[in-house]
């Protein structure tokens, strides 16, 4: 996964680096893990590894990251909600975050 453009809160991925990136910058916090989807919401992403767990990381007011609280992640976090469920598919919208797993489910 490669992230750039806007820096701040976290929303590229890499850390306490909160500068803006004017090229594309590899975020090393899926090193080892194949991912197979992304999507970028306003101001927070969320990765789908092969395995199907979620990833979330930047702005997390509404709880739109899914690690029940309203924190901002500097870096790509597993949403531990999902840990006993295989995710298919995720969205990740302005101010919400959508999710399909295996089993038909939302």
């Amino acid at each position: 996964v490669f992230t750039w453009g806007k820096g701040g809160h976290g929303c590229l991925g890499h850390g306490e680096d909160l500068s803006n990136q004017l090229l594309p910058k590899k975020v090393e916090a899926f090193a080892g893990q194949r991912v197979v989807a992304v999507s970028a919401g306003a101001s927070h992403n969320l990765a789908l590894t092969a395995d199907g767990a979620v990833w979330s990381w930047g702005l997390g007011g509404f709880g739109k990251l899914g690690h029940g609280d309203e924190q901002e992640q500097l870096l790509p976090k597993k949403v531990e909600a999902f840990a006993d469920q295989r995710v298919v598919a995720v969205s990740a919208g302005g101010a919400h975050s959508l999710s399909l797993t295996a089993d038909g489910a939302v």
